[in-house]
């Protein structure tokens, strides 16, 4: 990974799983992310994209569920995703008005792969997720173009830069500064050890309900920098998730739903203005998009070794959101509308997360 300070640099260890080698949503082979950043005084916001193996996605899908926690939110390609149960390109999170350029992008790079596209087979299902950042970013000028966004899905790594970059450049959470984070588990079970991705795009919460570890940060922050204003959420979480464990969608989709405990330890109560939207993939089973000659089979876990996939996803969701606060920088953006980055505030008012 960079040079960040993330939230274990911080003596926070969340949950009892070990992580990944990079503690990130591309510890699962073939995921990478690629980010492209726009900030310069009223634009503050940018595209990133998730990769979910690095073949055709569209010629070998995957297996794909979503599951909406709370539906304030603009979400494409999340019908088909639930119906068929595959995905079938990669995913683009940004901006609230940009996800029609986003989409316009996503469909003209997957037809620029697949020539038989809208000739000779079906057309494509993108998948595009957004947050509102209206508060730092003039989401009105619609900054975002298409060249931005197939950068981003061209310029793909393993090493996930967190914080205010790409989609997450002009997100807040907790009334902070917000952002890109992710995080990882490994799941040891008999048949094999297999690893949990998650990465969020952070863009909720109220102040004083940030927890830490259990250790409620928020209020010992609201009183220092607020005097008991508060602040309602209007905000919105993505949360994108990848494994290699062999599921079933009717698996992958109990598993996701365990992202909730993982958003609720960190101190969201899921507000009435917030979206919350997850959605999930395996990488275990290739489904080709041309019709075998023979059935196909699809391997999946025992009902019995799902309890540890839910401790995964609960344990990496928790760390990524934590991590996307951690990592975010300090912007001053529309308006000269601001808000800080929690580690300038830890070390400003000596708070200890531990």
């Amino acid at each position: 990974m960079s040079t960040q300070q993330r939230i274990r640099d911080y003596g926070v260890k969340v949950g009892k799983l070990e992580t990944g080698n990079y503690n990130s949503i591309t510890d699962v082979e073939g995921v990478t992310v690629g980010h492209v950043t726009l900030s310069d005084n009223e634009t503050q916001t940018g595209v990133t994209a998730i990769l979910p193996h690095q073949g055709n996605i569209f010629k070998e899908k995957l297996i794909a569920s979503s599951h909406v926690i709370n539906g304030f939110g603009k979400t494409m390609g999340t019908i088909q995703i639930n119906e068929l149960g595959t995905i079938e390109s990669p995913i683009v999170l940004t901006n609230t008005l940009s996800i029609g350029t986003a989409a316009d992008a996503l469909i003209e790079t997957m037809l620029d792969q697949n020539s038989e596209i809208g000739r000779t087979t079906g057309t494509i299902n993108p998948v595009v997720c957004e947050c509102n950042d209206m508060l730092l970013n003039d989401v009105r000028a619609r900054m975002v173009t298409k060249e931005h966004v197939m950068d981003a899905l061209n310029n793909t790594s393993k090493e996930v830069k967190e914080g205010s970059v790409g989609a997450g450049t002009g997100m807040l959470c907790y009334s902070l500064k917000g952002g890109i984070g992710t995080s990882s588990r490994l799941m040891e079970m008999h048949h094999g050890t297999y690893t949990m991705g998650v990465l969020v795009l952070s863009n909720f919460g109220i102040l004083s309900d940030l927890k830490v570890n259990g250790k409620a940060i928020g209020e010992e922050l609201r009183d220092a920098i607020l005097q008991s204003r508060e602040e309602k959420d209007k905000g919105s979480i993505i949360v994108i998730v990848c494994t290699d464990l062999p599921v079933s969608e009717r698996q992958l989709n109990r598993i996701i739903k365990r992202t909730i405990p993982g958003l609720s330890r960190t101190g969201s109560i899921i507000t009435n203005g917030s979206g919350e939207v997850v959605i999930g993939f395996s990488t275990s089973t290739r489904i080709p998009h041309d019709k075998p000659s023979s059935y196909m089979s699809v391997p999946m876990i025992h009902e019995e070794d799902i309890d540890l996939a839910f401790r995964a996803i609960g344990e990496a969701t928790e760390e990524a959101v934590l991590n996307s606060l951690v990592t975010a920088t300090h912007v001053v953006g529309r308006d000269m509308n601001e808000r800080p980055a929690f580690k300038d505030l830890l070390k400003e008012y000596n708070i200890n997360l531990t």
